[in-house]
């Protein structure tokens, strides 16, 4: 009986829905199943079910089955399509395959002939078929999947699952599901479109897809490195890498080529480090990307930096500091000269909180110059330069010009030598407002780093006004955020005062799709502000330690990076482990 007879017999659809399924297949083409399916006239399990009884042949759900990497390649992609086949699992010599058509004893034939195997064939949905190819093989000729069961059971993902993605967000047919930009939002846009003016290869659509599901993810990195074998593509989301994929060996060149060409970079370069950026559109959001090539072993590894405008607040009161904090770095930055600079390690949130700082004291009245590399955001009425080393152009040439362009307010990107923290200083003195970062733990080493570099510790004493040394922690996901007990040799052994917290709720996250397992939700930031006044003053000029000056700072109000993790804690926004992570105790 055929397949409409049988469904129309067992009172699963109607006559009249049977010819109208047969006049969608003689004008779209395609099997009477797929026709039924696409009208929602029957499930696809159903319509399994009813093919294994027409023809006497076991079906099988393949969505239901997790299929090994070694098994799918060994069906070539253009056999694979040709068929509409998919292999499911080897038995020794014999190839167990889903195919639509199990009674076409060609393809059997031609399969066992090209693959030198058994073949052992199951019916299953056309649907269900067309799906698998497009996921496996259509859009991912030979780009192997992650065999990692522990990738899934983390919340990531596989290369897959990132070229199946939803098609309102990722690549249909000839449309972008993001550009390069020129110009600011509003303004003119764009000169390449990267699905029509680049090739349909499955590489173009895979880099495209990754660097749009990192956006989505809220990433602020990807790392793009090879290895013997394969390429690992990590994410870096709220400050912890994630392996999300690792893409065949075979496509690392023209990987790597397409991420230059995005980068505006040498692709004929392999031997040497380079850098690029660019602007890019994911949907309605404007991001800025930043890549770096660096060669390795088994070649170059590339790292985007993402900064995704929409989702920063250049505003000091959103960022985490504590009230006394947040008080004293106003008071500092408020001063018409001096030094003020801002701390941590990479990656801390130091440019961010510059530019607030930037933000709320921009005024058509006052004259703010800044010296970047790179410039990170385009503030208005502010004058920022790009720093060039290859034509000279540094830190310490800007500062020079700087003073002679009438300036009240200068910020330099970073503080790394003698020449710039000599240069610095002189504006601080001669009646300029200066705002730089320096690379350190905390802010008394701050002191010590400066000299070391060379800094006289007179000159320091008498232009510093405040140091601000930042991290960032992760915040606990509130769609999954619960209460956890943690023991009082815990505490202990991480130096803090269990009776401190014998009231408090600790929380953690169990782990949601919305935090993408990891129970961590966005960050904050930590802040410990450290005022220079008289008496630190005089210790600096007394070349003391960094101990000395935190003793110091401490007794004189400072709240340090693990004192303000621990109000984070004790007000439920982060985790204890996040705590112990971030922050050293002060035993």
């Amino acid at each position: 009986m055929k397949l409409g007879q049988m469904l129309v017999k067992a009172g699963v659809i109607t006559r009249e829905q049977l010819e109208s399924a047969l006049n969608a297949q003689r004008d779209q083409g395609g099997r009477l199943g797929l026709n039924l399916v696409r009208m929602n006239l029957i499930n696809e399990e159903d319509l399994n079910s009813y093919l294994s009884r027409q023809i006497r042949i076991e079906a099988i759900n393949i969505e239901k089955m997790k299929i090994e990497a070694d098994v799918l390649q060994l069906v070539p992609a253009k056999l694979a399509i040709r068929y509409e086949v998919i292999p499911v699992e080897r038995v020794g010599k014999t190839l167990v395959v889903a195919m639509a058509d199990p009674h076409n004893l060609f393809t059997i034939d031609d399969l066992r002939f090209s693959l030198g195997m058994e073949i052992e064939p199951h019916i299953c949905a056309s649907s269900m078929i067309q799906r698998a190819l497009d996921r496996i093989y259509r859009q991912d000729d030979a780009i192997v999947a992650v065999s990692d069961e522990k990738l899934r059971k983390n919340g990531h993902t596989t290369v897959e699952e990132v070229m199946k993605g939803p098609e309102d967000e990722l690549l249909v047919g000839d449309e972008a599901f993001f550009s390069l930009i020129e110009e600011e939002e509003g303004e003119e846009e764009l000169d390449e479109d990267l699905a029509v003016s680049t090739s349909d290869s499955p590489v173009v659509k895979l880099v495209n897809r990754v660097v749009a599901d990192a956006v989505k993810r809220g990433a602020s990195d990807i790392h793009f490195e090879p290895f013997e074998k394969y390429v690992r593509i990590r994410y870096r989301i709220d400050g912890v890498l994630h392996e999300i994929m690792r893409p065949s060996r075979k496509y690392r060149l023209a990987m790597v080529s397409r991420l230059k060409i995005l980068g505006g970079m040498n692709i004929a370069e392999h031997h040497l480090p380079q850098d690029g950026r660019t602007k890019i559109r994911v949907g309605d959001r404007f991001v800025d990307m930043r890549v770096s090539t660096l060669p390795t072993l088994f070649g170059e590894k590339v790292e985007l930096r993402l900064l995704d405008r929409s989702q920063v607040s250049l505003d000091l009161d959103t960022l985490g500091f504590e009230p006394e904090a947040l008080k004293a770095f106003r008071k500092a930055i408020k001063r018409p000269y001096g030094i003020a600079l801002v701390t941590g390690p990479s990656g801390s949130g130091k440019t961010t909180t510059l530019y607030s700082a930037i933000s709320e004291l921009n005024d058509v009245g006052v004259n703010i110059m800044t010296a970047e590399n790179p410039v990170e955001f385009n503030l208005k009425g502010i004058n920022q330069v790009q720093m060039n080393e290859d034509v000279g152009l540094n830190f310490a040439m800007a500062l020079r010009a700087y003073l002679r362009q009438d300036p009240d307010i200068i910020m330099v990107g970073e503080i790394r030598d003698k020449e710039t923290s000599e240069i610095a200083i002189r504006a601080a003195l001669t009646g300029h407002l200066v705002l730089s970062t320096v690379h350190t733990n905390d802010a008394p080493s701050t002191i010590n780093r400066l000299v070391d570099m060379g800094t006289e510790p007179y000159m320091l004493s008498t232009s510093l006004i405040c140091v601000c040394s930042q991290r960032l922690i992760r915040k606990i996901c509130k769609n999954c955020k619960t209460p956890v007990s943690i023991s009082r040799e815990a505490l202990e052994d991480a130096g803090v005062d269990p009776d401190r917290f014998s009231s408090t709720t600790f929380y953690e996250g169990t782990g949601c799709p919305q935090c993408n397992n990891t129970g961590y939700k966005g960050r904050i930031g930590i802040y410990e502000v450290m005022t220079v006044d008289e008496e630190m003053r005089a210790l600096i000029e007394n070349d003391a330690n960094s101990i000395e000056l935190e003793k110091t700072a401490l007794a004189r109000g400072m709240i340090n990076l693990r004192e303000a993790a621990l109000r984070k804690l004790e007000s439920g926004l982060t985790t204890f482990q996040e705590v112990v992570r971030e922050t050293v105790a002060n035993f």
